[in-house]
């Protein structure tokens, strides 16, 4: 029997990157995944492709869409024993010359979005005895240039993981965090002209020598695969960082 047979799952922004990998992944592994993403095309798509059981959009800003995604989900699975919270976005700026605006709305989706899905989520978790996977970034756990507010959420979102797990422990809940380097995806992408601009090092050069390489959508989902699982029985409240080593190295 695979590690995920017969798991329940909700996965939020799963249309692509990330999360589509981690819900590839999991229904490879014998588990029935509920897409979710805000674009409804790539939701619909990655769906098709990965043979999910069904699909449950939302903007995770909005609690009323959670809540009702998190509710269909339930009705299509017939319940619900894991969540993987990893829709999130990115803002490159310099912290203080960051608009009002463009800072709510990163911590709108990377913190408060999760946290309105936990919610949603817990009464079914608990009767599952189920668990939750935060999408987390070492951004979370070290500065970086340019990517101040997305470090603030992302460590917001570890504290997050080790409040809810400790509170949740009586209840059978594990709650854990992913905390991956730079990897393959349209994000870090999107990063790289910003990057180079302000190191005067081209991305691929400051990648091969701070990690070694980009690490794969596909890497990261095993881990998610791992703490949804019940290898991970006794794994609660931590964050496994994925970075090829850059967060150990003082050079």
């Amino acid at each position: 029997m695979s590690e995920l047979e017969g798991k329940r799952v909700f996965v939020t922004g799963s249309g692509a990157g990330i999360g589509k990998a981690i819900a590839t992944l999991f229904t490879q592994r014998g588990a029935r995944v509920v897409i979710s993403d805000i674009d409804a095309d790539a939701a619909k798509k990655a769906a098709e492709e990965i043979g999910a059981a069904g699909v449950a959009n939302c903007d995770v800003t909005d609690e009323g869409q959670v809540q009702a995604a998190i509710q269909q989900a339930v009705a299509l699975l017939g319940g619900l024993d894991v969540l993987v919270n990893n829709a999130g976005i990115e803002v490159s700026s310099p912290l203080l010359q960051q608009s009002t605006e463009s800072f709510d709305k990163i911590y709108a989706v990377n913190v408060r979005g999760p946290f309105v899905a936990m919610k949603a989520a817990i009464g079914h978790l608990i009767e599952s005895k189920g668990n939750i996977v935060n999408i987390s970034s070492i951004a979370g756990i070290g500065g970086s240039p340019l990517l101040g507010s997305y470090c603030a959420t992302k460590a917001a979102l570890i504290q997050m993981t080790r409040v809810a797990a400790v509170e949740m422990r009586p209840t059978g809940v594990r709650v854990n965090a992913v905390c991956p380097g730079f990897a393959d995806t349209a994000m870090v992408e999107r990063l790289v002209p910003d990057f180079e601009a302000a190191t005067q090092v081209p991305f691929g050069d400051l990648v091969a020598m701070k990690q070694g390489r980009l690490g794969t959508p596909e890497e990261i989902a095993e881990v998610a695969a791992f703490l949804a699982s019940d290898r991970a029985s006794w794994v609660t409240g931590s964050h496994y960082v994925l970075d090829g080593g850059l967060t150990a190295s003082l050079v």
